[in-house]
């Protein structure tokens, strides 16, 4: 029996290259970084002081100024996202009743400074003086729910917390969803807001480029001047539906939902040393559930943030799946320009590879200069490259074991 055929219908960026898909797939193919100094909180006391922020965000732009005052950067995010993801699938009030809209989050950082900033204040001042408009903030399903009551969803709210995977594996989970008949539209994707807590947690663990003394803060990808990451916030979010849906209203169709593969290695999340075959089961169970073959992939998304041994690791991977294929198929890390963007991260990359197919272009790798003998295959280097883009694999795999890949096709008939 065939599947059910799952395409996506609608697009919304919001990221520190451009607000939109056309704004934030101009700067990728160009090369624009977003990263810049970090302007919302104080690294004055830190060696890190850049990040991937949004320096322009206004979510009264997108939400109207009544009833936001309180609600945390994340959720105002992807609430705005949301309401950019609609339009542009052009879901009218009548196009499906509030019950067969849904909405797939990937979220796991976000509301951790709510939550900081909320126990604090009542440790502090005690349990009668925090404000109670604050406390939704600290749950960590409120940026779903927060997008769900102003895109009027009831049909699915779903948050997923696997960390760096979570937006990947947002957009499997939808695509289950759709496929069992529980819902006829989902919005699916990640956020991440850039926040005090986690840029300090990161910062101390020594896991950011230039926060060991004497290194350079950079975030490039393959590259051997790579010391570690640079954190990025984003909202990314698609909209999600049948074929026979999206035919039905005569939907512009961006690309198709072709298979995904999930895998979890345990070994990961308690070793000091880097495990690959999680990583490898993920990719190979993606094309498998693709009815693809190896020679079928355009290019690999790659999950690469800078890290020393994650880059490493990740091209280890792709040389070890793909074999002497593996120094012909383009590898880009955008992640590059965004920074890494915690659980918006995979689905900014499907965002990319949307566009990648519509355009037939594949973005660069930024920062590549110096090559390293332990990543040595083609990183599309500096420059964005022309060529037929057919199906594109994404790749996000998480230090903690959770290991996901999805493939995106262009629409065939």
């Amino acid at each position: 029996m065939d599947k059910t055929r799952i395409v996506i219908t609608g697009v919304s960026v919001i990221s520190s290259i451009g607000t939109g898909k056309d704004a934030f797939w101009n700067n990728l193919t160009n090369g624009v970084s977003g990263i810049k100094p970090i302007t919302l909180f104080d690294v004055s006391k830190f060696n890190s002081k850049q990040a991937g922020e949004i320096s322009d965000f206004d979510a009264k732009v997108y939400l109207g100024p009544k009833g936001i005052r309180h609600i945390d950067r994340t959720s105002l995010l992807v609430s705005s996202g949301t309401v950019l993801a609609i339009k542009d699938a052009n879901l009218g009030n009548n196009t499906y009743s509030e019950d067969e809209l849904g909405i797939v989050v990937g979220s796991t950082y976000g509301s951790i400074d709510s939550i900081s900033s909320f126990d604090f204040q009542s440790l502090r001042e005690g349990p009668n003086y925090v404000n109670p408009m604050d406390f939704p903030n600290t749950v960590l399903n409120a940026p779903a729910s927060r997008a769900s009551i102003f895109c009027k969803a009831t049909g699915l709210s779903t948050t997923i917390s696997n960390g760096v995977t979570s937006s990947i594996d947002a957009i499997i989970y939808a695509s289950d969803f759709l496929r069992m008949g529980r819902v006829r539209a989902v919005v699916a994707g990640g956020v991440h807001g850039l926040t005090h807590d986690i840029f300090w947690g990161a910062h101390n663990s020594k896991i950011l480029a230039g926060s060991k003394p004497g290194t350079l803060e950079i975030c490039a990808p393959f590259d051997k001047r790579r010391n570690g990451m640079v954190v990025g916030e984003a909202s990314a979010l698609v909209i999600m539906e049948t074929l026979e849906d999206a035919l039905k209203r005569n939907a512009h169709i961006y690309a198709e939902i072709k298979g995904y593969g999930t895998a979890f290695d345990p070994k990961m999340a308690v070793s000091k040393d880097y495990q690959i075959e999680g990583n490898k089961r993920a990719i190979l169970n993606a094309i498998k559930d693709a009815n693809l073959t190896l020679h079928d992939i355009s290019y690999i998304s790659a999950n690469a943030y800078s890290g020393v041994y994650g880059d490493a690791m990740e091209t280890r991977v792709i040389k070890e799946v793909f074999g002497m294929r593996a120094n012909l198929i383009p590898v880009t890390a955008i992640k590059s320009m965004t920074g890494e963007c915690y659980d918006a991260s995979g689905a900014l990359q499907t965002i990319a590879a949307l566009m990648s197919i519509k355009s037939n272009t594949i973005s660069p790798t930024i920062n590549y200069k110096e090559r390293d003998a332990e990543c040595d295959l083609d990183y599309v280097p500096n420059n964005s490259r022309t060529l037929p883009v057919k199906n594109v694999l994404i790749n996000s795999f998480s230090r903690l074991g959770n290991n996901s890949s999805l493939i995106v096709s262009k629409y065939k008939q």
